[in-house]
Parts: C-alpha cells; structure tokens; sequence
C-alpha cells in the first residue's frame, strides 16, 4: 500500500529505486587496560592510524575536486588535531588501548561542542566520521560505508559524512534519504554539487526495509513508499517534462517578459569553474576563498598563492561578473592563526569580517591578492565582507579595500538580521547586497543551520527570512544599487520566482541547480512573480508560504 513521508529536499530531481541502508560495523571498542611498557608501542598505533586517515581524507578530497574537496581537506585537520592527539596519549599513558584512547578522546570533544551552546552540533558528524574511521583502521574492521550493489538503489542513511558523500556514483546511487542533517549541511551542498536527489532531516527513514520500493522527490522532499503504477507514472512524466524544459533553457536568466534576473554559481575554487561554465552560469556570485586557506590551519596562504588561484577562476568568466567572499573563518570554519579557541559560543563571536579586522595582516594580503589577480583581464570583479552586522563594519571593510589599491565594487553579506534591518544605512558605504540566506535564517529563528531538529526553523521559505530578504531588497532599490541571493535559497526554482518578486537583483547557486532555476524562471511575468512573492509573505508558515505562491503560480 502506497505510502508518503516528508522531510526536507535538498537536492532537485526524481528517484525511483529499491532502498538499500548505509553499512555499519560495530566502532566502540572495548575497554580495557595495557600494561605501562605497552603504552609508547599503543601511542605509536594511534598516531599512524591519524596519520593514514588524515592521507585517505586528502586522497578522497583530490578525487572529488571543487567544494568536496575543502570540506574533506577540512576533515583530515580534524583528525590531526594536536589537542585531540595530546588527549589520546594521555589516555593511553594512563592505560587504555589506543582504540579506546581514540573512542574516548573523541566523544569528550563531541560533549565539549554540545556544551558551547551546540552550534558546532553541525559538524558532530564530521566528528563522529573521523572518529569511526581511527577507531575501525585500529580495530582492523570495515568502515561504514555505501553498500555494494551491481544494480542502481536509494540509499538510506542516519547521516551521510563528507566523505561517502563526496565519492556517491551518480550511476549507481540514484539518490539519498537521511535521518539527520538540514539543508545547509555538507552532504546536502555536495549532493546539489553532484545532482543527485536528495532528502535529510525524516525521521524513521532508517525503518524503511531492505529492497523496498520508494520514489524520492528532491524537489518537494517527498518520499512514496512502495508508489503505485499511477504515481510512479506521474513522477516520471513530471521528470521528463523538467528535463525536456531544461534541455530547451538556454542563455541569460529572465522571467518571460524579459526582466533580466542574472543567474550565477556559487564556486569554492577553481575546480569547480567548469561545470559552472557549463551550467551557463554568468559569473560567479559567491566565489567562497576558504578553500585555499584549509590547507595549513597555522598560517595563512602566501599573497602569490593566492594570486594564482583566484586568477584561475577570474579567468573563465571574461566580461563576466566575479563576486569574491573574503575569508569567513571561524565558528565551524576555525583556523588556528585567526580563530579564538576559548570563545563559549563561536557562532556569536569573532567570526568573519570580525576575525579579519582584528587580524589586518590577514585581510590585507587577501585584498592585494585580488588587485594583483584582476590586473588586464575584462571581469567585472566585486568583493565582500562576511558577517557584517552595522555601518561601521561595512565603512572599516571599504577603507581596506580602497588602502589596498583594489579596483572593485565592495559589497556586504546580509547574513545578521541588524543588516537587513539597517540595510540603508549600510549601503552608504558599499555598492551591493549580497543575501546569505542560511546563515541569516540561522540568526533570524536561534536555530543552528546543522541541527536537523531545528530544520523548520531553517526552511527559506520562512516568512520572517522573506520580509528580511524585502527590507534588503527595498533598500538597495532605493539607493540605487542592486542586492543579489547567494544562499541556498536560490537554487529552489519556485522560490527563485518569489526572490525575483521581492526585488532579488541576482541569484547565486550551485551549478546543478541554475537549468531548473532559469527554466522555472523563464515560464513567469515579473508580475507573477511579484503576486507570488505577496501571498507567500502573507502567510504563517513556510508551507503555506510555498503553497500560496504555487498556487499564484499556476493561476489557481
């Protein structure tokens, strides 16, 4: 009997295929003591299992390339923690095996975050990934992982870490459910990056059995349990008319009476620009540079590594339009050269633009990387400071840019509910607006954009987030200046419609998602547009939000 589940979809399109579970392996080691003359060989066990996982992550990263690759990068410091390897010898020194010392290390550090308030919950997963893969290389067991299957399968998981997520085989992995996660987490980014449908935060999803037969829709997040001849009928006549209209979708980004809405990709670095291009982006409308600076937390970049990189990608846009997010560190992007360590809620304290002020050096050899990287090309280059909460901090990263000699727009991420709020007053001193909707819905409801319990308070169709996304928008028109989305709210195409509405000038995303977003966008009127944008404001929830503005849509 046909059944339907909801959770959260992530990732566009339709999957239909039986349910295959995550593989497990039983990770908590024993508990047990060495004798004291065992514990340097027991040392020794533990640091070459870091060593060897820390190479596996790295190895998968190079593999996967483009964002994947600076979360796995990310991983890998994570397990070479000094503070965390200190912890485990200790343990071992006072008699614990190094399985154990690693299991017991882990999972103190895992309460630690839950103590700061958990707003590093999010990468709890990460964590517990790294943990599981030391632990089972020292215990000489498999690492949980995708199952082995020679026909395609839906795989349902607790959570998905970066690093299965990273290597899925499009071909046969036609699309995944998990218990946990939001639609900001890692796995759900990689997923849009990979373009497998995708569906997080559904509860139970774990019970379904073995070989069941499900049709997934990443689109609305929705899962039909063993779908009837009818549904999986309509599912696959609704999946063939989205890729006949994407395969028709071609050139700039507009609503069908021509007003120019310009779709651009969200780009972690250069790995990620060619399928970018090929997605027809029109430039790149968060060029996010914490890639380059993952690969030694203890210092920063050099200024000429830095120029070689962002040039790469300044390149493959010519005339194009190239928005570049100086370093957002901190919070669950620490670096040790930048970041406070004993800050008691990261995500509320010196992160960002915030950190970079207080460590000019850092932000000056960014800045004088770009000029030096823009020289003699025809891009439109403009470059914007995360986190920024008043004008004073808007004024303090201008000043910076104009000392550096750099020859570009300079913008502010509305990320902090006071931007949106004195959005006017910001724009005296920078020239756009760039909406980072996930970390401003974070803000906005107290709601940690990794917990998937909280994963309502995290939906962008929240009515709240789109009167801060209006009062945005409002007030760039009114300065006369132009104020674009780079949040993952872009890559929904029906919302896609209600931001152009809302007087969205721009929209950015992963490159998978710009053929449904200009698709979708080309069947609408500005007008239509802008009554769905009213109805979906005039609504109490995020579902009645996205059910009024269907409705408005579709001339119900």
């Amino acid at each position: 009997m046909e059944t339907t589940l909801r959770g959260v979809g992530v990732s566009h399109g339709v999957a239909i295929g039986q349910v295959r579970h995550m593989g497990t392996a039983v990770l908590e080691p024993p508990a047990k003591q060495i004798p004291a003359e065992e514990a340097e060989r027991e040392q020794g066990r533990a640091r070459k299992a870091v060593e060897a996982v820390a190479a596996d992550l790295n190895a998968r990263g190079n593999l996967a390339g483009g964002e994947a690759q600076a979360v796995l990068e990310a991983q890998a410091l994570i397990a070479q923690d000094p503070e965390l390897i200190a912890d485990v010898d200790r343990r071992i020194a006072v008699g614990s095996t190094a399985e154990r010392a690693v299991y017991d290390a882990f999972s103190h550090y895992r309460e630690l975050l839950a103590g700061a308030g958990e707003y590093m919950a999010g990468r709890v997963a990460d964590l517990d990934d790294v943990r599981n893969r030391i632990v089972a290389r020292l215990l000489g067991v498999p690492m949980p992982g995708v199952p082995d299957s020679d026909e395609p399968y839906v795989l349902i998981a607790r959570d998905l870490a970066p690093a299965d997520t990273a290597l899925l085989d499009p071909a046969l992995v036609l699309g995944f459910v998990t218990e946990e996660g939001g639609p900001t987490s890692h796995s759900a980014i990689l997923a849009r990056a990979l373009g497998v449908p995708a569906i997080v935060a559904l509860p139970g999803a774990g019970e379904l059995a073995e070989g069941t037969l499900v049709a997934v829709d990443g689109s609305t997040g929705e899962i039909f349990v063993d779908p009837s001849d009818d549904k999986r009928a309509e599912l696959e006549r609704a999946a063939a008319e989205r890729k006949a209209a994407l395969a028709a979708s071609s050139g700039p980004g507009a609503t069908s009476d021509g007003h120019k809405v310009p779709l651009l990709a969200n780009v972690g670095g250069p790995a990620d620009v060619p399928a970018a291009v090929e997605a027809g982006a029109e430039g790149v409308g968060l060029f996010r540079t914490e890639f380059l600076f993952l690969d030694d937390s203890a210092k920063a970049p050099s200024e000429e590594k830095q120029v070689e990189a962002y040039r790469k990608v300044l390149e493959a846009f010519p005339e194009g339009r190239v928005v570049v997010r100086v370093l957002d560190a901190g919070a669950d992007k620490p670096l040790d050269f930048l970041t406070p360590a004993d800050e008691p809620n990261p995500a509320l304290g010196v992160r960002g633009l915030r950190s970079l002020l207080d460590h000019p050096e850092v932000l000056r050899t960014q800045l004088t990387a770009l000029a030096k990287a823009v020289e003699g090309l025809p891009v439109y280059l403009e470059v914007m400071a995360p986190m920024v909460a008043d004008r004073a901090d808007a004024k303090a990263f201008a000043d910076a840019c104009r000392a550096a000699g750099l020859q570009a727009k300079f913008g502010a991420m509305v990320e902090i509910p006071s931007a949106a709020l004195r959005a006017r007053s910001i724009l005296q001193e920078v020239e756009f607006l760039s909406l980072g909707t996930n970390d401003l819905a974070q803000y906005t409801f107290a709601a940690d954009r990794q917990v998937g319990a909280v994963s309502r308070l995290q939906d962008p169709w929240q009515p709240a987030l789109l009167d801060l996304v209006a009062l945005s928008a409002e007030a760039a028109k009114a300065e006369g200046k132009s104020c674009g989305v780079c949040g993952e709210a872009a890559s929904d195409p029906l919302l896609a419609c209600v931001l152009t509405g809302l007087g969205v000038t721009s929209l950015s995303m992963g490159a998978a998602s710009i053929p449904y977003v200009r698709a979708t966008l080309a069947k609408y009127t500005l007008a239509q547009c802008e009554r769905a944008a009213a109805a979906a404001r005039a609504a109490d929830s995020a579902e009645e939000a996205r059910v009024a503005a269907q409705a408005v849509l579709s001339g119900e």
